[in-house]
């Protein structure tokens, strides 16, 4: 597969880990709940709002025994791998705790389990990954304050970057989800990307004014009285984005067009392993699932940028917040584990964290 840039022109692997990219449509906070904001949904997209798509994890197991136990063995060796609750301790405080969200409006994910309903209705604060995201017209304004991250601004199209049967690929899988290609000719690879990786359901649910969890969340707080806080910005976060190479962005793009319907399967296959807990296991998943092995090196450069670095941030500035004890702070469940995951980063801060089953 080639790929240009200007005069460039990049000869890539065929699908690989690449595949990873599907993360930041639900790790990036502002890709995942501003589609409806940012792009013109047609009426009848925005009617159908079910999804539909297979647990792979469970095919795997059928189709491919020892495969299976492998990403399980893999998984299982994630530390902090198993649950998306937690709770958080220190000596002379009240309790905090840890609810890793995933951002999306699905209505199993939006029903918290009993007792992380409690936790957050008797909280004092809450604490999201961007506070900004309470007001979408606000959150707009953010984006429009910064357009370099989210736009060529100098006159670059995404129709110069891609070949003429990517460019048409492209256009294809827009409009399956009500989206017209010139609404987003001049938008960075990365936003249209995220587009074309969410299911046509949550943009959909999206633009009937669904609200995604970390919103729900936050919305509720703030009917109930209670103080919000942010722990990045918007703009921080789509700056992490910026950062990784062109070329990366230009090959998620046309690597996620190319799995199609079976997007579908991906997701679905993420939220199952949410629901279960099993959150350590999402990327050894990704990485079965993909078309091709390979990309180990894009994928590295994007998990130290897009997740490990955002990790430590999270961490240093949630600490003064829970130092008061009664949070409830809520952050994309993909970061809590690992040695280098918000969990690990707050032990190391001298709290005690345990998971809530």
């Amino acid at each position: 597969m080639t790929i240009s840039i200007g005069h460039r022109r990049f000869e890539i692997a065929q699908p690989g880990n690449i595949l990873l990219w599907l993360i930041a449509a639900f790790h990036m906070l502002l890709a995942a709940s501003l589609l409806a904001v940012l792009f013109s949904v047609t009426p009848a997209a925005a009617a159908d709002d079910s999804c539909a798509g297979k647990d792979l994890m469970a095919e795997l197991k059928q189709s491919d025994p020892a495969r299976y136990a492998e990403v399980v063995k893999e998984a299982d060796a994630v530390p902090n791998g198993k649950g998306i609750f937690w709770k958080i301790e220190k000596p002379g405080l009240k309790p905090s705790w840890l609810l890793g969200s995933m951002h999306v409006t699905d209505p199993r994910v939006l029903n918290l389990p009993a007792y992380a309903q409690t936790a957050h209705d008797n909280a004092d604060t809450i604490v999201i990954e961007s506070d900004e995201i309470l007001d979408e017209k606000k959150a707009a304004a953010a984006l429009l304050a910064r357009p370099d991250l989210t736009m060529f601004t100098d006159g670059t199209t995404i129709q110069k970057l891609l070949s003429p049967e990517d460019y048409a690929r492209l256009d294809a899988g827009l409009k399956q989800r009500g989206i017209p290609l010139a609404a987003v000719s001049r938008m960075r690879p990365w936003m249209i990307a995220s587009a074309v990786a969410l299911p046509a359901c949550e943009i959909a649910r999206k633009a009937k004014g669904v609200q995604f969890l970390d919103q729900k969340i936050a919305a509720d707080a703030v009917k109930e009285g209670k103080q919000v806080k942010g722990l990045e910005t918007l703009a921080e976060q789509l700056q992490a984005m910026a950062e990784l190479p062109m070329e990366f962005h230009l090959k998620s793009l046309i690597e996620t067009l190319e799995l199609g319907p079976k997007m579908n399967d991906v997701v679905e296959t993420m939220t199952d392993l949410y629901l279960s807990g099993d959150v350590g296991m999402t990327i050894p998943m990704l990485k079965t699932v993909s078309p091709e092995e390979g990309g180990d090196g894009d994928y590295a450069a994007f998990e130290q940028r897009i997740i490990l670095d955002r990790n430590k941030v999270m961490a240093d500035r949630a600490a003064p917040i829970l130092a008061a004890g009664n949070v409830f702070m809520a952050v994309g469940a993909l970061h809590l584990p690992g040695d280098k995951g918000v969990i690990e980063l707050l032990r190391q801060q001298g709290f005690t964290v345990t998971a809530v089953n």
